[in-house]
């Protein structure tokens, strides 16, 4: 008989049996795979991007997913506790651009071997390559779980923190969703977020920029009335199959929504390459200065502004032949050209599928869950957190932050709950 059960080796299950040791409870951890830890361990390039230093009002703005929900657990656990518990246990951190904190080794190893020894320390007993089968409940309450294998571990308070669908190497399969929804829980739909985007644009079908990175550019996503829902200026990238980058990552989601809401039609992208002007300054900027040197080839004159595959395929997609020279140069052409510099328009028709994201969209409803304790309104002793749960941010630290939260407050919520019995 264990006090809490944890189900899930990934952040937020190693940091709730953590909390729940923490209390002093019989604490047992069941991971299906080989590995404690897999997605923190590949996360940030394999450096592990391990939280978020901006304000908290910051931190939520960065999770469009229902980050206010995370107000309330802010006010229990939050991303300066995460800063203090892993600085504490021999991880000392840096922050880099945009407030995102990384261990100073740059090993993401490093912040789950620290996890690991406090488990060690809290003598958490850990079961891999143990698969849970089915939770076990009355009407009222978790009485345990079922293994794959047959076995019945009794418990008190169960934890769920088995992630949701995306990156699946990494054992999140959606295998929680159906548990939660035997509980009486509502599932919102699933959808794949900070995913790339797919396109059947002629210039993404023939290659011709796949590969071509434009920085810091202006990504905006449009409504059918052609309005801008959101607009993220990062770096994105050309693709075989459309595009991607940190950019396109964010835009990902608006532009589910938008396809959901306009009967899977294809949304249209807008980009802005020349982030310091609009139509009226760009076109001065590229006629003055065509007119100035007269005699010199355009792709000369304009070299620089922005990237030249970029520069050549306008120019090509406006009619602006390479060979010529500033004095051949028509007004009109220069603020076609003008035009797209600052608001270049494509479509895309959807996205990556969810296996392929970084993030998965959708989950277990939070209006069912107690903000404070992550407990669950429909069955006594049971708790969530993690990507299970229906919060989805941006990548830069804020996912792992919601992971680690949530986790450290079902851990120690459900051994208060054991207390209370």
């Amino acid at each position: 008989m264990y006090d809490v059960i944890v189900i899930g080796g990934g952040p937020s299950g190693l940091m709730a049996a953590i909390a729940a040791g923490i209390e002093k409870k019989k604490v047992l951890l069941l991971e299906k795979g080989q590995k404690l830890g897999h997605k923190l361990a590949i996360s940030g390039g394999g450096r592990c991007n391990v939280t978020n230093r901006l304000s908290t009002d910051e931190i939520i703005k960065h999770i469009p997913g229902n980050g206010r929900f995370l107000y309330s657990p802010f006010t229990v656990y939050n991303n300066e506790d995460i800063i203090a518990f892993f600085e504490d246990h021999g991880v000392a951190l840096k922050e880099e651009d945009h407030g995102r904190m990384f261990p100073v080794s740059n090993r993401a190893q490093d912040v789950v071997d620290a996890m690991l020894r406090e488990l060690n320390r809290l003598k958490v007993e850990i079961r891999q390559n143990t698969p849970v089968a089915k939770l076990l409940m009355d009407d009222d309450k978790v009485l345990g779980v079922r293994l794959k294998d047959g076995n019945e571990i009794k418990t008190k308070a169960v934890v769920v923190a088995v992630g949701g669908k995306a990156v699946p190497k990494t054992g999140s399969t959606g295998d929680g969703y159906p548990w939660a929804e035997k509980a009486g829980h509502t599932i919102t739909e699933l959808f794949p977020t900070e995913v790339p985007l797919l396109s059947n644009e002629t210039f993404i079908r023939t290659k011709e920029l796949q590969g071509l990175a434009l920085r810091n550019a202006k990504v905006s996503v449009l409504n059918k009335k052609g309005k801008i829902i959101i607009t993220h200026q990062m770096d994105m990238l050309f693709t075989h199959f459309g595009l991607s980058g940190p950019a396109i990552l964010r835009c990902s989601q608006f532009v589910v929504k938008e396809m959901k809401k306009n009967g899977r039609n294809p949304v249209t992208l807008r980009i802005q390459a020349l982030t310091e002007h609009n139509a009226e300054s760009a076109f001065q900027l590229i006629f003055k200065s065509a007119k100035a040197e007269p005699k010199k080839t355009l792709k000369n004159v304009w070299k620089g502004l922005v990237p030249e595959r970029w520069l050549l395929f306008l120019m090509t997609n406006c009619d602006i032949a390479e060979s010529l020279t500033g004095a051949d140069l028509s007004a009109d052409q220069a603020r076609l050209l003008a035009n797209d510099l600052v608001g270049f328009e494509m479509t895309v028709n959807g996205t990556q599928p969810l296996e392929k994201a970084f993030v998965t969209g959708g989950g277990v409803s939070i209006k069912e869950i107690e903000p404070k304790t992550m407990a669950s309104k429909k069955k006594a002793g049971l708790y969530f957190c993690g990507e299970i749960l229906d919060i989805h941010g941006y990548t830069g630290g804020y996912n792992i932050t919601s992971a680690l939260v949530t986790g450290r407050i079902a851990g120690m919520s459900a051994a208060q709950y054991v207390d209370a019995k």
